[in-house]
């Protein structure tokens, strides 16, 4: 019984501190392999952005506004006289 909960304990032990750390290692080094894999086919690392950085608008004074779009103002037409609609006799029905 004793060599049973040894044995229990031992496993607990490796799953709970020793399992981490190398998969950890495991982890990392194929994240490695592959950014290197990354880097040689596209030539460049896997974690930076294909994008250019915006360029960044020429400084201003402060409490100054700089718009960058302002859409087009529509033309509100002006309603033609309304006449009324058509007039429609009900009866209630019961």
């Amino acid at each position: 019984m004793v060599k049973f909960i040894l044995t229990l304990l031992i496993i607990s032990f490796v799953v709970r501190y020793v399992v981490p750390v190398v998969l950890r290692l495991l982890v990392g080094a194929f994240v490695q392999k592959q950014a290197r894999k990354y880097g040689q086919q596209f030539g460049g690392t896997p974690f930076e952005s294909p994008f250019t950085p915006p360029t960044a608008p020429p400084p201003s004074s402060p409490g100054e506004v700089h718009v960058d779009y302002v859409p087009p103002k529509q033309k509100k037409s002006k309603p033609t006289e309304f006449k009324g609609g058509e007039y429609v006799d009900f009866e209630e029905v019961n």
